[in-house]
């Protein structure tokens, strides 16, 4: 099976685009953000509650401290949250009623439960599907994630980190080589 498709910036800039004028926009936004600018799994992304993105003071934490019961591999991991996607979480916040911070993150429109990893998987493929994107998956997020810091010269063991892998090789496997790594690389001399 092959791996998932790494967007460019004009492809997941088109993505969110498409995603601009939905019912659910919002919602649909901070999720896929999650996975481009946290390198979140979509199982992790589900698991979510609001407890573990709002503090009790109603602001965004800096981190999302995973438990193991919401992580691959059933071992706790701490996921950072950059500015800008704390910018993002803070405006889809402000569009839910939180009732606790136990409680969902994020919600199905079909029901009252929370997403399931699968039915959010089908969901971001949707997504992908809608702005046109062949080859992307719920997994894409992660994979332009890594690769996107790899290209800027992020040491692959902060990579290792910040995706939650146990194996360096394993995150080697998510960074995608293309010919402006390699130009940078050349021009380093």
């Amino acid at each position: 099976m092959p791996q998932a498709k790494s967007l460019t910036i004009a492809e997941f800039e088109r993505v969110l685009k498409s995603l601009s004028n939905g019912r659910y926009s919002a919602r649909d936004r901070a999720m896929l953000l999650l996975s481009f600018w946290s390198g979140m799994r979509v199982g992790e992304i589900a698991a979510l509650k609001i407890g573990d993105v709002l503090s009790s003071d109603g602001n965004i934490k800096e981190e999302i401290r995973l438990k193991a019961e919401q992580t691959k591999g059933s071992k706790g991991r701490t996921v950072m949250i950059g500015s800008r996607l704390s910018q993002e979480l803070a405006i889809y916040v402000a569009t839910i009623p939180i009732q606790e911070l136990n409680a969902p993150l994020f919600f199905s429109q079909k029901s009252s439960e929370s997403f399931n990893p699968n039915a959010l998987a089908q969901k971001f493929r949707r997504m992908f599907e809608k702005a046109g994107i062949d080859g992307a998956t719920s997994h894409s997020g992660r994979r332009t994630f890594i690769t996107q810091l790899a290209s800027k010269g992020i040491g692959v063991r902060v990579l290792q980190s910040l995706a939650g892998h146990r194996s360096i090789a394993t995150t080697q496997l998510y960074i995608d080589v293309n010919d402006e790594m390699k130009r940078h690389a050349v021009n380093m001399i």
